[in-house]
């Protein structure tokens, strides 16, 4: 696991509420498998880690056990919780219904400002498309939250970023089952269909985009089965291909 001085943005500015900013920065480690499923964390040595009282650290907790992120076991301690597969299903499908919506208004509108920015955004995630799969992704976050704030419901991504940490999860555990140019192809498809002011294809476009993670699944719970609770919450077998495709 990587140590905290190492990673600039999981510091935290103590001039500043830092019970919010170590929830975001405990939620960030465990989307991107630096805190692993059934890891258990300890109040008094995060709190020593990032030097702030328990209380914070106990606000956090509260917060991640709510979004289904960290669970507490009676007696035993708080743990990581495995990736919840049907959440992940259910997400995915809320989150196709909301930005099919918004492309659709999008597309309505046709704005030149707005696609001559989403341009310059793919052609950037095509120039990063093989850096690090942090980069990627704040990019592709990027994307989607400039659709919504364009269209006028900026607080539904905000909506949608705390329901999809599930999705995020299985993302960043095999980053490479997604296909980065084809996402990117995708993107532009988008940009295409909002600038031709066609809905029906932004949103076959939208809706496409969104069910590629329908066919990754699959194969993402094949390779790490150790990660992912199965339909009744037990734990699954453990896979001899986990060490070879980790990210962190």
């Amino acid at each position: 696991m990587m140590a905290v001085s190492d990673i600039e943005e999981w510091k935290l500015d103590h001039s500043k509420a830092v019970s919010p900013q170590l929830r975001n920065v405990l939620r960030t480690r465990i989307i991107r498998n630096d805190l692993r499923p059934m890891s258990r964390l300890s109040e008094p040595e995060l709190a020593k880690e990032y030097g702030v009282s328990r209380q914070p650290v106990r606000e956090a907790f509260i917060t991640l056990v709510e979004e289904g992120l960290l669970e507490v076991r009676p007696q035993r301690g708080t743990y990581v919780k495995r990736i919840d597969y049907e959440a992940v299903l259910n997400a995915r499908f809320v989150r196709e219904a909301v930005e099919a919506d918004i492309v659709c208004k999008l597309a309505a509108e046709g704005s030149a400002a707005l696609v001559k920015d989403l341009r310059g955004q793919i052609s950037h995630q095509r120039a990063v498309a093989d850096d690090t799969p942090e980069h990627f992704m704040e990019l592709d976050e990027h994307f989607h939250r400039t659709l919504a704030r364009a269209a006028g419901v900026g607080r539904s991504w905000d909506f949608l970023a705390q329901i999809k940490s599930q999705m995020d999860r299985v993302r960043f555990l095999t980053f490479e089952e997604f296909h980065i140019s084809k996402l990117i192809d995708q993107h532009e498809q988008v940009a295409d269909a909002i600038e031709q002011k066609s809905a029906s294809r932004v949103e076959d476009a939208m809706r496409t985009h969104l069910r590629e993670i329908l066919s990754s699944l699959p194969r993402v719970q094949k390779l790490y089965p150790d990660h992912f609770e199965d339909s009744r919450g037990a734990i699954p077998g453990k896979s001899a291909q986990n060490s070879r495709r980790r990210i962190s």
